[in-house]
């Protein structure tokens, strides 16, 4: 529930420093897609089998997923910029060599090279820009949400123009925009503060101690092993040229990005994370199946390669939801040992599948793909009740006391509480007091919390705010409330997924104190905001058991007269 001091800014009236990390955004996002249309034409090209081919995703999943257990230290110990500098001078460097080498295996080594720089810029990508932000993390969210919609949308098409002037096109353009990106990151971002405590670098193999992170890091693993498995051999049962080949993943990519952003959380409130994962699963599954059957028929794959793209979408946001609920360590940690796993899964399958394919034919590699897809819905059973239960109680409730005592007489104990909700913009002092008024005028205790959010996106997720910010965004109303003589309570929540999940969880803190009434101020963020990043008032209403309270912090001399508090009295009772 964090919002931007003063003045609140559109999503995207942002600084430089934002901007030149989006477009970073973009060129690494569009690494997905990029290759994929050229596949076909680097086989001919290179007298290589699309086995040989295929490991170009493997080594550079591989080193990606080893490099993930370590960037959290390396990122703790030399700052989120240097991080991500490094990266992204690692990829131009790497992207460069792979296009000017005439082997393949030139290519594969190369490539491994890129996914270190690759795990280096995705490991603090989102915190930076979240960081960086002034128009409140929502709006970042949305910037990088747009990023990414563009690097998946745009790389395959990119690709395919590029790949049908050379082979060598993709690589040589990723190494000429991350150049531009890598100017921009070093002119325009600023450093970031490190960690009060640097990460250990076996912290993230220790966390798969944990059964719930262990459980849905498998999960992802077997998911991924579909999902990468289709993506390196899909292109060659299509027999198209590599403008087409960059068509077909460009609607792919234009799937997996709006099921990602928009699709995702509105099924997960409806239904809940695991059955929706549940059935996507399944869904990918006959989707892989479909695929294997109809190989000899490119059409019934180019038809179904596209319709994949909204389960992966889906997927890849819930899985990473679902980490970070039965999660018990810290973000950053869990998202090393996730994305160890999970790569691990996308750069094991291209290899397997090559050898089976050379002792077989082309569809037994899907056939296995579809089996990882139906098998990672029992390992996700196996952790259905840890999940559930962090789902129905993802909040931890950390009290918060005012630095003195208020000088008034408390309310009673066993009254029914009025609730405020509290966000870091310069209305909520506002709002805090028109609670305290009804709190007051209503015999009610009052308390004051704060949601502190992890945001996740597709497969990325960064903490919104520091666990300080979050509580100075609740002491400073305590204090002051203190100073007036109005005894009040504090509480920080924790949430994981956009506001519509802070909203819920507010809702269900509301529940368990027995509230009398949650008051909530109108939000600062436009309706572009509220669309793509979800509605915190419109969850709290529809799942609040008590009244919920606009305070429009515009208008608070006129909504608060006699006459309304007396309304909101018989509202709140």
């Amino acid at each position: 529930m964090s919002a931007p001091h003063g003045k609140t800014a559109g999503p995207f009236r942002q600084p430089k420093a934002v901007w030149a990390v989006a477009f970073a955004c973009v060129i690494s996002f569009m690494g997905i897609g990029l290759v994929d249309p050229i596949l076909p034409a680097l086989a001919e090209s290179l007298h290589a089998s699309p086995s040989q081919v295929s490991l170009l995703f493997s080594s550079y999943l591989i080193v990606t997923a080893v490099a993930m257990l370590f960037v959290g230290w390396f990122s703790s110990r030399f700052g989120a910029k240097r991080t991500l500098v490094i990266g992204l001078a690692v990829i131009v460097v790497f992207a460069a060599l792979a296009g000017s080498t005439d082997s393949i295996n030139g290519i594969v080594g190369f490539r491994a090279g890129w996914g270190l720089g690759n795990a280096l810029f995705i490991a603090t990508s989102l915190a930076v820009i979240v960081a960086s932000a002034s128009g409140g993390f929502g709006g970042a969210i949305i910037l990088y949400e747009t990023a990414l919609g563009l690097g998946i949308a745009v790389g395959p098409l990119l690709g395919g123009e590029l790949g049908a002037i050379s082979w060598r096109g993709p690589f040589f353009g990723v190494a000429v925009l991350m150049a531009v990106a890598l100017v921009a990151t070093l002119a325009f971002v600023p450093s970031l503060p490190k960690p009060k405590r640097p990460t250990s670098p076996i912290a993230p193999l220790k966390a798969l101690r944990h059964r719930g992170l262990l459980t849905m890091g498998i999960m992802a693993l077997l998911y991924n092993w579909g999902f990468f498995t289709m993506l390196g051999y899909a292109p060659y049962p299509m027999k198209l040229s590599a403008h087409e080949l960059g068509l077909v993943f460009t609607g792919w990519g234009l799937l997996v990005a709006a099921f990602s952003v928009f699709f995702a959380p509105r099924l997960q409130a409806r239904y809940g994370t695991a059955p929706v994962l549940y059935a996507n699963l399944l869904g990918l599954g006959i989707v892989m199946a479909v695929i294997a059957a109809g190989v000899a028929t490119p059409t019934t794959v180019i038809v179904a390669v596209i319709v994949s793209g909204a389960f992966i979408g889906i997927n890849n946001t819930l899985t990473t939801q679902a980490v970070m609920l039965v999660s018990p360590v810290e973000r950053p940690v869990a998202s090393s040992a996730y994305g160890f796993l999970r790569f691990i899964g996308g750069g094991l399958a291209p290899y397997v599948a090559g050898k089976l394919a050379d002792a077989t034919d082309l569809s037994v590699p899907f056939y296995l793909g579809a089996a990882t897809f139906l098998l990672a819905i029992p390992v996700l059973a196996s952790g259905h009740r840890l999940l559930r239960q962090a789902e129905a109680q993802p909040e931890e409730s950390e009290p918060v006391t005012p630095s003195f005592t208020a000088i008034g007489t408390p309310v009673a104990g066993g009254v029914p509480p009025v609730v405020v909700a509290v966000g870091a913009h310069h209305k909520a002092a506002a709002i805090v007091d028109a609670a305290a008024r009804l709190a007051r005028e209503t015999g009610s205790p009052l308390e004051v919390v704060h949601v502190q959010q992890t945001a996740v996106v597709e497969e990325q997720a960064a903490d919104t705010e520091t666990a300080d910010q979050a509580l100075a965004a609740v002491t400073a109303h305590l204090d002051r409330l203190a100073a007036h003589g109005v005894a009040a309570t504090g509480q920080i929540l924790t949430s994981v997924g956009d506001h519509a999940a802070a909203g819920r969880a507010l809702a269900r803190h509301a529940d368990q104190l027995g509230a009398r009434a949650i008051a909530v101020g109108r939000s600062p963020r436009g309706p572009l905001a509220q669309f793509a990043d979800g509605s915190l008032t419109t969850a709290l209403t529809h799942s609040a058991h008590c009244t919920v309270v606009l305070v429009d912090a515009d208008h608070l001399p006129r909504q608060l007269t006699p006459a309304a508090l007396a309304e909101l009295r018989g509202s709140a009772a």
